[in-house]
């Protein structure tokens, strides 16, 4: 069978794929849009908007446990019910992407659901759900997104257990009575903490030195400090090396430099990163890898002459925010608009566990690493007077990392409640290459969780 020609084909229908789809179709584009799974992918299903909900419930319950020591008596009866009902049908409409498809197809895209796959350059193969083929030429070109999928440790017996990833952990109708949570990074810390806060005995084993990795240590060594007054036990420097399940429980085998340990648990749920989804796609056809980890981009997200590759295969963040910025940045190339090339220097982030870790930038170690003549300066939040008042729950810390060359901001840590939004100063402050003698100019509302930065600054020297 022919070819059937279009302008534009996209692979993987994430956020930034599927907003790319939308704006080319809008721009006039014919458009083809192509998902194994749920258009709209990970984030609005499983990730960001689902758990997020179940933080917010657990933020609740944490709030009210501190009443008395700031307001008086209360009691809370944690109910999963509220939170299971609030994702199922608020967050994803049962797990159903009708309306994201609709969204697409008023937009004037054709949307598949089905495998896409790479067939030569500028070609794309598409095995539908009704198990036809069909093959499409893109005059403009094509666009992958195919996002990554949970990543399983090559660990004896784990393959043989039912497991859990963070898909099925936001599926939960009912919670165990305990859980060990293989990874702690983002994803395994915010459930960690959102299911002991909802009664299940939580046991995290991270197998580097520290908790959130990406994170400044100081941020690590207090967010663990918060887990284990909350009675989460938190496993550092510690290997699985062997998991079986038989009558209802699971037995890990862990191996570290102070000895083995053996933990039983009700469910594992494995959190140990993330596989991008570059094995499936054809790249052999177009003169790529298939083994490869990440594709190489430019500043337009071009691949190659006709491909355009944006999202977390391009690692440079797996966020929706990251996908969506270079959605913005291809579609214009695509378009032929005029507009900024992609920039990293500022890339922000935010662990929602409580308290709420916001980063953007370098990390103080990888401003050392790139050469740079580095300062720091930090506070404790709780030294401010806003932390003061808080009380408890007002814990935090502001690290800022200085390019004292140049005197501008090129990283920076705000961990606290609402940290995410705090980071907002700061990461202006990095993506503008404000010098940081403007910054120590500026006045500081009083008495605000931000103001802090105003210390963190004077604690550079």
């Amino acid at each position: 069978m022919s070819a059937v020609e279009v302008d534009l084909v996209v692979i993987g229908t994430g956020p930034g794929g599927e907003a790319l789809a939308t704006g080319a179709a809008k721009a006039g584009l014919e458009v083809v849009a192509v998902d194994k799974h749920l258009v709209g992918g990970e984030c609005p299903y499983y990730g960001c908007i689902p758990t997020k909900m179940m933080v917010r419930g657990s933020d609740a319950i944490a709030e009210v446990r501190r009443m008395p020591q700031v307001a008086g008596e209360a009691t809370a009866t944690p109910a999963w019910s509220v939170v299971h009902r609030r994702i199922d049908e608020d967050a994803t409409t049962h797990w159903d992407d009708t309306i994201a498809v609709d969204r697409l197809k008023a937009a004037g895209a054709i949307v598949h659901h089905g495998v896409g796959r790479l067939a030569g350059p500028r070609q794309v193969a598409v095995e539908t759900a009704d198990g036809e083929t069909v093959t499409y030429t893109a005059r403009r070109g094509v666009v992958v997104n195919p996002g990554t999928r949970p990543a399983v440790p090559p660990v004896d017996g784990l393959a043989d257990t039912p497991y859990w990833t963070n898909r099925d952990a936001v599926r939960l109708a009912e919670l165990p009575g305990s859980l060990v949570v293989v990874g702690g990074g983002p994803i395994g810390c915010e459930m960690a903490q959102v299911f002991a806060r909802f009664g299940v005995r939580v046991t995290v084993v991270q197998h580097g030195p520290r908790l959130v990795p990406a994170n400044e240590p100081e941020a690590a060594a207090l967010l663990q400090q918060v887990f284990e007054s909350e009675g989460i036990r938190v496993l550092t420097g510690v290997e699985l090396t062997q998991a079986s399940y038989a009558d209802g429980q699971f037995a890990l085998t862990l191996d570290s430099d102070d000895g083995g340990y053996a933990l039983t648990a009700d469910k594992v749920l494995v959190a140990a990163g993330r596989t991008p989804n570059l094995d499936d796609l054809g790249l052999e056809t177009v003169g790529l890898d298939p083994t490869a980890c990440t594709l190489e981009t430019d500043e337009r997200l071009r691949v190659q002459d006709g491909l355009w590759a944006i999202g977390d295969v391009t690692g440079k963040g797996a966020f929706t925010h990251v996908s969506m910025y270079q959605s913005a940045v291809a579609l214009r190339d695509i378009t032929g608009e005029e507009g900024a090339p992609a920039r990293y220097h500022a890339v922000p982030h935010a662990t929602f566990t409580d308290p709420e870790i916001g980063g953007v930038g370098m990390t103080e170690q990888q401003a050392r690493d790139a050469g740079l003549t580095v300062r720091t300066g930090f506070t404790r939040l709780e030294e401010s007077s806003r932390g003061f008042t808080h009380g408890p729950g007002g814990h935090g810390l502001i690290k800022v990392v200085e390019d004292a060359d140049r005197g501008v901001l090129v990283g920076a840590t705000a961990m606290g409640p609402a940290g995410g939004e705090i980071l907002g100063f700061l990461a202006v402050a990095v993506h503008a290459e404000v010098p940081v003698e403007t910054l120590r100019t500026m006045i500081y509302a009083y008495p605000t969780f931000h103001r802090a930065i105003e210390s963190a600054l004077a604690d550079l020297g």
